[in-house]
């Protein structure tokens, strides 16, 4: 098996409009596809992360919440590259987003924090080096 990168990453969130306007003009992330799937009553929203990465994400009445934070099994968040961290950081708290403080990677030396989405999923902006 020879696997060359990660295709997608794909989120069920419990109230699809909130969350398509946080992934879409919070995050500023483009729509590659939206599709109604009736049979399911469930949305599925392509999202463009970047040139080239992708995220999902998927509505569906009555999906379980999320066990607890952060430390529940499973993802634990998905993290973001972003060439300047204290702007993005100011972006997101002009745009009403809490961030938590900037604190630095002891492994890389790097700069990250994290933020929440509209379900309390964790994410992560992570500063390119």
């Amino acid at each position: 098996m020879n696997i060359n990168k990660i295709h997608h990453a794909a989120i069920i969130c419990s109230d699809y409009k909130r969350s398509k306007k946080f992934y879409t003009e919070i995050l500023g992330f483009d729509v590659i596809a939206e599709t109604y799937r009736e049979e399911r009553d469930s949305f599925k929203l392509d999202l463009r992360v970047g040139e080239i990465d992708q995220i999902e994400l998927f509505s569906f009445p009555g999906a379980p919440s999320r066990p607890s934070y952060p430390e529940a099994q499973g993802l634990r968040h998905l993290a973001f590259e972003v060439e300047d961290i204290e702007g993005s950081v100011r972006e997101l708290e002009e745009k009403g987003i809490t961030v938590e403080p900037i604190r630095i990677d002891e492994g890389t030396g790097r700069r990250f924090t994290f933020f929440q989405d509209p379900d309390g999923l964790p994410l992560e902006l992570y500063e390119r080096s």
